[in-house]
């Protein structure tokens, strides 16, 4: 049903579309990519969030085990699109719909001497036939919720397939405990690889000449992934409160022609594109959209506060690890508490969150106008970020007892 309902859909939906399109001939591309002398570690991730916690895993494992193929598959179009070139994995696809036949097909053609699963995504034929081969499964960077279909008292067919799985490495202790609660013992509280990704990161940072150039002597607010209800937030407070000797970069969540021109719209400052700097110098600008992807990471480097978009979107919060790395404080809008990270980062107040233009205002005032505070914020975000296990090592010593 859900297969023909995205078909339906993807006659005018591209998102929908890219969905099918991407699993057309599965099993003769699969089968062409893999012979049945290779030995197969697979990593399923459901999006791109979950390629990026599952990405120091894959880093070492390609590291460790050279002969082995990496085989990484995707069930969103979001994650596949991004990451379909990636260079450490041998072969990347998409998930098929998750039937009996395409279970018992991929596990024939992969031939997987073990499934990572990153953060969930549990297919229950999938799930079901890799049991039956004694295939191990491992989950890794899981958040698990007392609302999750195996603690439901009619899910013991669902409880019965999660039970066999070789580990589980969660975040916190809370998911240890719920597992434990359904007499589920092979539980590891490890954290989070992500952690472990944006410390790597933070390590390698490379210099952007044209941020230099913007930024000179002032302070700079970083405004990532953000949406238009962040960008009207932002723009109002930048047109009536934003002291001369700060700058803003804006990088939007989507960066299509139109949501740009809304935000240049709402902008009464000096404002300048990315994409239309060529010899012309920055430095005289308060405002710049970076109107392409792959930059934000290194950006954040720079800023002296932060803001991060999503707050105010159903999903959540973005990213907040990111900034937070480079010991810089945090503001983002009131929906964010299906994220741990960001919770803690508010708990620990390296994190500002608020709830209205009204409060927003209030709050950045104070960010701006009090130099300590930020520097405190930003300290406690830094140390919250760096002294969090290395969940990969923990992980990869686990693994080393499976792949022989």
């Amino acid at each position: 049903m859900y297969g023909f309902l995205v078909s339906v859909v993807s006659q005018f939906n591209p998102k929908a579309k890219l969905w099918i399109d991407g699993r057309k001939n599965w099993e003769s591309e699969m089968k062409n990519a893999i012979s049945p002398s290779d030995r197969v570690i697979w990593i399923h991730c459901s999006s791109l969030g979950e390629f990026e916690q599952g990405l120091p895993v894959m880093k070492k494992i390609k590291s460790n085990y050279p002969t082995h193929k990496l085989a990484v598959s995707f069930f969103s179009p979001s994650g596949f699109e991004v990451r379909k070139d990636f260079k450490d994995a041998d072969y990347i696809f998409y998930l098929p719909l998750d039937t009996q036949e395409n279970a018992k097909k991929i596990i024939q053609l992969l031939h997987p001497e073990l499934l990572i699963l990153v953060k969930y995504e549990y297919w229950y034929n999938l799930l079901r036939q890799l049991n039956k081969t004694q295939v191990p499964i491992v989950l890794i960077s899981a958040v698990i919720k007392e609302k999750d279909l195996f603690f439901r008292s009619w899910a013991g067919w669902f409880r019965r397939t999660i039970e066999k799985f070789d580990h589980f490495f969660v975040q916190d202790q809370d998911s240890k405990n719920l597992l434990n609660s359904i007499r589920i013992e092979n539980v590891t509280v490890s954290g989070d690889t992500r952690f472990d990704r944006v410390r790597e990161i933070s390590e390698s940072i490379t210099k952007l000449e044209f941020v230099e150039e913007f930024k000179g002597n002032s302070n700079l607010i970083v405004a990532g992934s953000t949406w238009p209800t962040d960008e009207g937030v932002l723009a109002d407070y930048i047109n009536s409160h934003l002291p001369l000797d700060w700058k803003v970069i804006f990088a939007p969540h989507n960066i299509d022609e139109k949501q740009i021109r809304n935000l240049e719209s709402k902008l009464n400052s000096k404002t300048m594109r990315y994409s239309r700097m060529k010899n012309e110098s920055v430095a005289n600008y308060q405002v710049l959209i970076v109107d392409t992807v792959g930059l934000l990471t290194q950006i954040y480097a720079y800023s002296t506060l932060s803001y991060v978009g999503g707050g105010f979107t159903k999903t959540g919060v973005h990213n907040t690890l990111e900034p937070a790395v480079f010991g810089v404080p945090l503001i983002f809008g009131k929906n964010y508490k299906r994220y741990l990270e960001a919770v803690h980062l508010v708990d620990t107040k390296a994190a500002v969150r608020f709830k209205d233009a009204f409060d927003f205002e209030q709050k950045m005032n104070l960010l701006i106008e009090d130099k300590e505070v930020r520097e405190k914020r930003g300290k406690a975000a830094y140390e919250y970020v760096h002294k969090m296990p290395n969940s990969t090592s923990l992980i990869i010593s686990h693994l080393k007892e499976i792949i022989k």
